[in-house]
């Protein structure tokens, strides 16, 4: 496969008219005299904004609501390194073909939320972990890692690494069998966690092996400066702010450094870490070679864009590693998201099963 050319980015970057429309029509909303928050300016006052949006949403959504008739949910609290406990929430397939075919077996897949290491929790992940539960037959495991200004840098992926292997362990008891298919999975911050968490399946020697991973929007070089970037990729990074006008609706920055910084504040992270920038792993010891099949969610108009583009490019044509890549062309960041009654919705969350079908391996990735 050629490298993208800089047309073909472009284009990605042009706002569909549907997004323009929605944009027009119902813009993401500002805080309001009625919410208690308004006024303030604080993480606290975000994180809380950022929550109410989506509930405002939830009606709206692929899968609204549980579907016990289909999908059986249940919380669980599981112990940490630190001797905390963090909330996950397991979703089984109820009509599971295991049931009447006990030569059926049921993946396993762990997903991480978005919200920027410092908004969220694993209600931002329910969704896809019904349709995967409902239509790929497997168990999910919905992941609620600690956040950030409270808890700093690397806890997110300390407690995701925590949880991987609780999973990994407790397979069997949990109904799924991972020779079906193992993958862990994440959208933005959570794409980032979950590229993350298979260099670190593959040098720690998880067991059983992961045999995929879905990332999607996910930031793999944390808004690194053009100028740092590999020379033969740089032609390639035309969505950073700094290159190009930002218009993404949801990820809104306009200079590279302002985001770097605003994360570096709220996160006290460290950008030279790969287990913040997972594109860093490129200059370790195996580089990104081993790493599982990998599925990857882009949109155009995400600062990100060229970040997870780059990143599939490197682990298919450096490492090896077989690659399947959907590009919404003209959407903003996790649009489906913000705005769940978008035309594309539905065909996201089709892709999103589709996707983790093949890295589970039932489909084989070309």
């Amino acid at each position: 496969m050629a490298p993208r050319t800089r047309d073909e980015l472009l284009a990605y970057g042009s706002m569909d008219p549907v997004m323009a429309q929605t944009l027009a029509t119902n813009p993401m909303r500002a805080p309001e005299p009625s919410d208690p928050y308004y006024g303030r300016n604080d993480f606290l006052a975000v994180r809380a904004h950022s929550a109410q949006i989506l509930k405002e949403k939830h009606g709206q959504r692929y899968i609204p609501g549980p579907i016990p008739e289909q999908v059986h949910e249940e919380d669980r609290k599981i112990p940490m390194r630190d001797g905390s406990e963090i909330n996950v929430r397991i979703y089984r397939p109820v009509t599971s073909e295991s049931i009447t075919r006990p030569e059926t077996k049921c993946p396993l897949i762990v997903m991480f939320h978005e919200g920027g290491f410092f908004l969220g929790d694993y209600t931002d992940q329910e969704v896809n972990c019904r349709l995967f539960a409902r239509d790929l037959q497997a168990v999910c495991v919905n992941v609620e890692y600690r956040l950030a200004p409270e808890n700093q840098f690397p806890i997110w992926i300390d407690d995701s690494w925590d949880t991987l292997q609780w999973a990994a362990s407790n397979a069997g008891t949990l109904g799924a069998d991972a020779s079906a298919g193992f993958i862990i999975g994440g959208v933005s911050a959570g794409g980032n966690i979950a590229a993350v968490l298979a260099h670190l399946a593959r040098d720690r020697g998880l067991s059983p092996p992961l045999t995929g991973q879905y990332l999607s929007v996910p930031p793999i070089t944390m808004y690194l400066e053009p100028s740092e970037m590999p020379a033969q990729y740089r032609d390639e990074y035309l969505g950073h702010p700094d290159i190009t006008p930002n218009q993404d609706p949801v990820l809104s920055s306009q200079v590279g450094s302002e985001a770097r910084a605003k994360y570096q504040t709220l996160l006290n992270t460290n950008y030279e870490s790969p287990l913040q920038v997972p594109f860093l792993f490129r200059t370790q010891p195996g580089g990104h070679k081993g790493v599982p099949p990998a599925y990857f969610q882009i949109c155009g108009l995400d600062p990100l864009r060229d970040e997870g583009l780059i990143y599939e490019r490197v682990l298919r044509e450096e490492a090896g590693v077989a690659t399947r890549v959907d590009v919404y062309g003209g959407y903003g960041h996790c649009f489906w998201s913000m705005w769940p009654d978008l035309p594309p919705e539905p065909r996201v969350c089709t892709r999103h099963c589709q996707g983790d079908g093949v890295v589970a391996g039932s489909v084989q990735v070309t």
